[in-house]
């Protein structure tokens, strides 16, 4: 299976030319030849820094709008699977949120549920239990960028029986990385991370994008990295079957090891002290 990120240098509010960057990237790094799940950054499409709600607002679109058609374009392009995230407007709400869209059909979306600084301004937080898709011979789980900070995500994907997580991002603290290598040993889980690059001055404001787009293996090996400030596509190859074993030795088992009799302070409202003495 051939999984890889596109990390592009979005300009903010310029939908169709940053659709036109990632065709050319794409063209330029692959050549037509096929990657079975390619992964966008966060909001790849609008940009990050929002000044007000009401811009948010202005940019969002519903899921089967613009930015769907051309993932559905995209996907046909590279004869695999897409990821990307977009502003989605549904009901009067906001969300920072990513499309799953392969061949002619949007297969979901996933809404970001941790959302980071003044995003907690523009965006309504998910509301939505995450889900996994099936795809050839692997299932695949979902998560947008700050999400990778909370353990709980990666586990609950890996337990719903994901294999690798698409992670689109716009990461400008400098950890995230690094920390994908735990997330996918801890858990046995390819990621695809992508980030983009290039700087967003606006409002109160001023992001400088990390890049490092990355996909990281099962035993946290780093299968491809991005450079930090241009945009590139990339792909590795991966046998996703090896996401199946979960034993790390012949005794230890991280499904059957896990001892949810004890986890009870993971899902206690804040500021309960059940088990305190």
């Amino acid at each position: 299976m051939r999984i890889g990120y596109v990390q592009t240098a979005t300009e903010f509010g310029r939908k169709e030319k940053n659709f036109d960057a990632v065709r050319a990237l794409v063209a330029e790094s692959f050549d037509g030849e096929p990657v079975d799940l390619l992964v966008l950054p966060e909001l790849f499409a609008t940009g990050y820094t929002f000044t007000s709600r009401e811009e948010a607002t202005d940019l969002a679109e519903p899921a089967d709008g613009a930015t769907a058609e051309f993932l559905i374009e995209l996907a046909s392009t590279v004869r695999g699977t897409v990821v990307a995230g977009f502003a989605e407007a549904d009901s009067g709400k906001v969300y920072n949120s990513s499309l799953i869209v392969n061949g002619d059909r949007i297969l979901g979306t996933y809404r970001k549920l941790h959302l980071f600084n003044r995003e907690k301004l523009w965006f309504d937080s998910g509301d939505r239990v995450p889900e996994t898709y099936q795809l050839d011979g692997c299932r695949l789980g979902v998560m947008i960028c700050f999400d990778w900070i909370f353990p709980e995500v990666m586990r609950m994907l890996m337990l719903l029986g994901a294999d690798i997580v698409a992670h689109p991002a716009n990461l400008v603290l400098p950890f995230c990385q690094d920390a994908m290598k735990t997330r996918c040993l801890e858990n046995r889980m390819f990621a695809v991370t992508a980030n983009r690059v290039g700087r967003e001055v606006r409002g109160e404001d001023d992001f400088n994008f990390t890049g490092r787009s990355q996909i990281t293996a099962p035993n946290s090996a780093v299968l491809a990295s991005a450079p930090a400030e241009i945009g590139v596509a990339e792909a590795a190859e991966i046998d996703a079957a090896t996401a199946g074993n979960k034993k790390l030795n012949p005794h230890n088992d991280l499904r059957s090891d896990r001892r949810v009799e004890y986890y009870g302070a993971l899902v206690r409202p804040e500021g309960s002290k059940g088990g305190d003495r």
